[in-house]
């Protein structure tokens, strides 16, 4: 497991802003193709919001032999390192998911990353993006323990089709994170109980993915984040145990579980979680809301906060916030 060779503050945007007008942010492609008009569609979003766009050299790179790739591993990684390398990036945004993040990982210089892990203010780069991102977000956890924002990707569907989706995003890049409650719409009490700790996880899949690569291995605890997209519930049952034979459920304080879009009979996948979490003695909360619900809720990894789910009071889950 690698360690940090340079102070980095994970906690930097819980009082102020990640990004302002007149930020460079760098757009990447790291599993899935989009299109020039998505691609388009979203540079001008982010352009709207007065920051600097530069676009990464293989997004739109066909795969030679896979078309859910967006470009060869690669041009992709180099796309990626070129992004966080940038003296003068202050977020590298991944504007799709999909798959392949997975597939860049073990060619990553970790130390050449984490030196240039800073932006110029002293506070440390942004990478945002969802589901197949968990990948990255997990690596870069680990290896280089920089704050992250699990948010839904400027280059899919889902941030042309919902305006909630577009203001919730821009609201945490440009606003500080302290004190912000993100309890979904539909959230509600499978285990009742409190927890602390750092926020973490994101796809399942992808999680139970990783278990036995390098990053699994670091387990930090804290509140786990788990969501996933077009899954039967026997994979889901797989996943979930995969992760608690590995050690990461028990680990946590608290398990938030998001939305599980086309993942069929959402009754059968709150009673498997109702089988396997409860003897956990953690508080676990239902539908919380981000991952692939159409109106996704964005969920900062890597840093610290509280769920409070308690009988006779309404549920909280606060950034930067403590029992």
């Amino acid at each position: 497991m690698s360690t940090p060779t340079i102070a980095i503050d994970r906690s930097a945007y819980l009082d102020t802003a990640p990004l302002q007008p007149g930020d460079r942010v760098r757009f990447v492609s790291p599993s899935g193709l989009g299109s020039a008009e998505s691609l388009e569609r979203a540079v001008g979003y982010y352009r709207d919001w007065g920051l600097e766009v530069v676009v990464g050299e293989h997004v739109l790179d066909p795969h030679p032999r896979a078309s859910y790739l967006a470009g060869a591993d690669d041009g992709r990684r180099q796309d990626l390192v070129d992004a966080w390398l940038d003296p003068d990036a202050d977020a590298v945004v991944c504007i799709r998911g999909g798959y392949g993040a997975m597939r860049l990982l073990d060619g990553l210089d970790w130390g050449q990353l984490r030196d240039a892990a800073l932006r110029r203010d002293g506070r440390p780069k942004l990478l945002t993006g969802s589901s197949d991102i968990t990948a990255l977000h997990e690596a870069f956890r680990v290896n280089l323990d920089v704050p992250t924002l699990f948010c839904p990707m400027v280059g899919n569907d889902v941030f042309r089709d919902s305006a909630f989706v577009r203001d919730d995003v821009r609201r945490w890049l440009f606003e500080p994170w302290r004190g912000r409650d993100i309890v979904g719409r539909e959230t509600s009490v499978l285990v009742p109980g409190v927890a602390e700790g750092r926020f973490t996880g994101g796809n399942l899949s992808l999680l139970a993915g990783a278990m036995g690569a390098a990053e699994s291995l670091d387990r930090p605890g804290g509140i786990l984040f788990l969501e996933d997209v077009d899954e039967e519930t026997y994979r889901l049952d797989g996943f979930l145990v995969q992760l608690g034979r590995a050690g990461r459920l028990a680990d946590a304080s608290g398990i938030v579980l998001g939305s599980w879009h086309n993942c069929g009979d959402l009754e059968a996948v709150r009673a498997l979680a109702e089988e396997l979490l409860p003897s956990l003695g953690v508080p676990v909360l239902w539908e919380q809301g981000f991952g692939h619900d159409p109106d996704a809720l964005s969920i900062p990894l890597n840093v610290d906060g509280a769920l409070i789910a308690r009988s006779d009071e309404p549920v909280r889950l606060t950034i930067g916030g403590s029992l």
